[in-house]
């Protein structure tokens, strides 16, 4: 693996040993970017005068530079940077600037990360395309007719292509987990509330977001733990109070590990090609010893969960609507039948619901959980698809609710793919999306691992396990 591909661990290693400076390898990535990045538009924020100060001190400390070591990184467009906007692709916020860091932002950077720049995001974050009126499209590095995904496009987009060593991504409804699966790197979703969301907002907004959360984007899943570590925890506010304390990660090798798997779904088909790479890693699993279910499920009705999921998703994000677009949803809700029950109806009900009617949802999430802990006791993680193909075709007319994607060679709704971002977000569970093979397209594809809430160490160490028995990061052609 080419220098700029390495993984963050590898490369703090080499910093660490002198092998290359972290001015230097601050230039690389630049230089990479000025190449490559004309076209992907991954990184639309550079504050390079800043970032390369903070290299040349890096490089005097030395061994005193920190975890971190002076490794260069970016962040999503959304987490506050100071001196930078935080526009979420809003043209509105697009000569505002952030007066702190975002906590998760601070951690990195206490912990000697060299943020040089922001990756592009979709408006509001909304979207599993990467586009916005403020700095332009993100294409996929494997195929620049393809999505990267979204919300975390920019990031999936800028590690797949070597731009940057570390991203730091957010996820409410797969916006982590399918630009991984996209762009074939790895990223986790962290169980709700573990790490703070303080500077991950609009400005003004102060409110704690349900099912929301923040979570790393990297090229290992050696990674992934080394930057959970740093982001997880409390802000000051609330570590006045608590302390976290996740369980250890479980076994060393895949021998022993209770495996759940789940392909498909009759309301959520996937593709054969992601249902067969998945199958091959369950069958390799099996042969190297461990317990393998396709079959085990949580005892509650998946469809119920599904809707339930869109319900709290909706009402989570309903705080973001314009008072017209708000209007239009009251309006269009006068319209709707009562046995509608497509995504768009589903979303208009969900975005003008009464208080009482989330509280009714909220309660059923929290018996699903309830129910989520029974199945954990019998089996360590459940294995499921990311999203229901490899990477789309972008730039798709039309509003997200109306846009159709082809799954075993028929239209599928684009909104289905929310499924299997349900399937750990509404019951706060983590979430490892990691990369497993190619599509007969040469598109990336990857696998979930879902676990127990407060189980991140855990499907993180089974994404390191696969990493090193099975299939790691490779990165896409034309690059090198």
């Amino acid at each position: 693996m080419s220098l700029p591909f390495l993984s963050a661990t590898k490369l703090i290693r080499a910093l660490r040993q002198r092998k290359i400076g972290a001015l230097e390898l601050l230039e690389l990535y630049v230089q990479r970017i000025q190449r490559y990045d004309r076209v992907l538009n991954a990184l639309p924020v550079l504050d390079l005068a800043t970032a390369r100060k903070r290299a040349k001190a890096f490089d005097r400390k030395g061994a005193k530079a920190g975890l971190l070591a002076g490794l260069p990184m970016t962040v999503k467009e959304s987490f506050d940077l100071v001196g930078h906007p935080t526009t979420w692709g809003l043209t509105e916020y697009r000569t505002a600037r952030a007066a702190s860091n975002a906590v998760a932002v601070e951690r990195f950077l206490q912990a000697g990360a060299n943020i040089f720049g922001k990756s592009n995001v979709p408006t509001l974050l909304a979207d599993w395309e990467t586009a916005n009126p403020v700095y332009g499209k993100t294409v996929n590095p494997w195929n620049h007719e393809r999505t990267p995904g979204g919300s975390s496009g920019g990031a999936a987009a800028a590690l797949a292509a070597g731009l940057t060593g570390l991203e730091v991504g957010s996820d409410i409804g797969g916006s982590i987990r399918n630009p991984a699966h996209y762009c074939g790197v790895y990223g986790h979703k962290s169980t709700w509330g573990v790490c703070t969301m303080a500077g991950h907002t609009l400005p003004g907004v102060a409110h704690p977001s349900d099912i929301s959360v923040i979570g790393p984007l990297a090229r290992s899943a050696v990674d992934l733990e080394l930057a959970f570590r740093i982001m997880a925890g409390p802000d000051a506010i609330d570590g006045a109070g608590w302390k976290l304390a996740l369980p250890k990660a479980g076994r060393n090798t895949l021998r022993g590990w209770r495996v759940a798997v789940l392909l498909s779904h009759p309301t959520a088909e996937t593709d054969t090609t992601v249902q067969e790479s998945i199958d091959r890693l369950a069958k390799f699993l099996s042969a190297h010893g461990a317990k393998v279910s396709a079959r085990a499920l949580p005892a509650f009705d998946l469809d119920e969960a599904h809707r339930v999921f869109i319900q709290l998703l909706r009402g989570a994000t309903s705080g973001r609507q314009t008072a017209d677009f708000f209007a239009r949803m009251i309006a269009a809700k006068e319209k709707l039948t009562p046995g509608d029950a497509s995504y768009y109806a589903q979303m208009v009900r969900a975005n003008t619901q009464p208080h009482k009617d989330w509280l009714a949802a909220s309660n059923r999430r929290h018996q699903m959980r309830l129910a989520w802990a029974d199945f954990f006791k019998k089996w360590d993680v459940l294995l499921c698809p990311n999203a229901a193909s490899a990477a789309f075709p972008h730039s798709m007319p039309g509003e997200r609710w109306e846009r159709m994607i082809t799954v075993n060679g028929k239209p599928q709704p684009a909104t289905t793919q929310m499924w299997w971002a349900g399937i750990a977000g509404m019951c706060y569970l983590p979430g490892t999306a990691a990369p497993i093979g190619l599509s007969p397209e040469g598109l990336p594809l990857s696998v979930q691992i879902v676990g127990p809430q407060y189980g991140d160490f855990s499907t993180i160490r089974f994404a390191q396990l696969i990493e090193r028995e099975y299939y790691a990061f490779v990165p896409p052609g034309g690059y090198l």
